[in-house]
């Protein structure tokens, strides 16, 4: 369950115009994050904005690069939620490992890392230093319910 603590971080999702959602419930058979050692990894977050997927489709066809920008940002948050669902308080992130991002792709598409630079850069503007990353930004055919996109983080916590 989410505790209710506040962070620094969370602060700096305040001033940027975002709060933690509740965490999404799994549409399958896992959990939202999990934690080995000293490493969270999240499972695929959809952008679910409150508890509803707003954009559906490919990108580059129905889906715009921009628009799934923003979704990818949207699944960095919610991705946040379950690392402090399971760590209690995310100014215990150390800094963000990894982050795989996956795009619904019209097959003529090829913008795939700048739809998730929405996630990265988000992540960059929330956590400063400890948002800094590697990455993979992938096109795939399709995604569960339809999603745009789709991001998992792997952070280091302490």
């Amino acid at each position: 369950m989410q505790q209710e603590t506040s962070s620094a971080i969370e602060a700096r999702l305040a001033e940027l115009g975002h709060s933690l959602p509740a965490v999404v419930a799994p549409v399958a058979a896992y959990v939202p994050a999990t934690i080995t050692g000293n490493l969270v990894y999240t499972s695929g977050q959809l952008p679910f904005i409150n508890g509803e997927l707003t954009v559906t489709g490919k990108v580059g066809a129905a889906v715009s690069a921009e628009a799934a920008a923003g979704q990818a940002q949207a699944c960095a948050l919610n991705a946040l939620a379950a690392i402090k669902d399971v760590i209690g308080d995310l100014d215990r992130i150390v800094r963000v490992v990894k982050v795989v991002g996956f795009v619904a792709s019209d097959p003529s598409f090829t913008g795939q890392p700048a739809v998730i630079n929405g996630a990265s850069e988000f992540l960059g503007a929330a956590l400063g230093d400890k948002g800094v990353h590697a990455r993979s930004a992938v096109g795939v055919a399709a995604l569960p319910l339809d999603a745009p996109v789709e991001v998992e983080l792997i952070v280091e916590f302490a």
